[in-house]
């Protein structure tokens, strides 16, 4: 399979990593090469928490005031509400992992810790992945590289109405920023991303009530149109997706056959600022590259 071609035919470059739940020889891309996982790093903050509430070292009945005034931006969800939120602990991980809700996840970081999170990958042995910061401090970083006074500030800045900045000019600027350099912001690999999956599918990575309620709330991701989308309805899906700005664009999980074998994959993509690839491409391409590594791990004789 020719993966350069087929991203480099909806405009993008990226890293991709696929291999059986049960270890072996893998289907790879660039796979060591440091990526922004965007949203994907949310499996780590899920899997925190949930071997926090698992050992007894957060109550997961808590309740969690979510200030309408403090809330982190995002598209979807609790960020869009107008009035004060309470939810519980556990109720934060589906909300964070179905629809990749921003305010949940920050109030998970704030809960659990950045070092707790780091330091679980890092007794994992994925030592080329990390959070840098909560999302937050990560979008007002990103406005203040570009000389806004704040992320609040930057999306309510209309670039071609005020003569200083075109938006072509702000999404190639946008890509310089350490939000979107893995060398200063968050980083994982697409290979480190595959053994953290095949860690929490075989309940190695944290204890095992946590890592099965992980696995249930991947599957239940309402994204669809990625790794999902190369493979038929027979075929079970557990994912989370990511991105960032338009440019980035990744998804990472667990497809499932009816005869019970299982392959963890990986794939992040990344655009050229200065061009504008058409989203559906891009996402059709990733359940392409998905369902064509897997089908090659899965064809006898294969050579990898």
């Amino acid at each position: 399979m020719d993966i350069s071609q087929t991203l480099g035919r909806v405009g993008c470059t990226g890293t991709v990593c696929a291999a059986p739940l049960a270890g072996g020889p893998a289907v790879e891309y660039l796979a060591d090469e440091l990526v922004t996982p965007g949203s994907v790093m949310k499996i780590q903050v899920a899997l925190a928490a949930l071997n926090a509430v698992a050992t007894g070292r957060l109550a997961g009945t808590r309740r969690v005031l979510l200030a309408a005034d403090s809330r982190t931006p995002g598209p979807v969800g609790v960020s869009l509400m107008a009035d004060d939120v309470e939810i519980s602990v556990r109720d934060l991980v589906p909300l964070m992992m179905t629809i990749s809700d921003n305010v949940a996840t920050d109030a998970l970081i704030d809960l659990i810790g950045l070092p707790v999170i780091n330091d679980l990958t890092d007794a994992l042995g994925l030592d080329r992945t990390h959070i840098a910061s909560d999302l937050m401090t990560m979008l007002d970083d990103m406005a203040r590289e570009l000389g806004v006074a704040d992320y609040s500030a930057l999306a309510a800045f209309t670039p071609d109405e005020s003569g200083e900045m075109s938006s072509d000019v702000i999404r190639q600027r946008l890509a310089t920023t350490s939000a979107l350099d893995p060398t200063r912001g968050a980083r994982t690999t697409a290979r480190e991303t595959v053994r953290l999956l095949q860690l929490i599918w075989t309940d190695q990575a944290a204890a095992p009530e946590a890592c099965g309620q992980l696995r249930r709330t991947m599957g239940q991701q309402l994204t669809r149109h990625r790794i999902a989308a190369g493979f038929g309805p027979d075929v079970a899906v557990a994912a989370k997706s990511g991105g960032l700005m338009g440019i980035l664009r990744n998804e990472a999980g667990v497809v499932r056959y009816p005869d019970g074998q299982e392959y963890a994959v990986a794939v992040f993509t990344r655009s050229d600022p200065r061009t504008r690839a058409d989203e559906r491409a891009v996402n059709a391409a990733i359940g392409e590259i998905a369902a064509q590594a897997v089908t090659l791990l899965r064809s006898p004789g294969r050579s990898l």
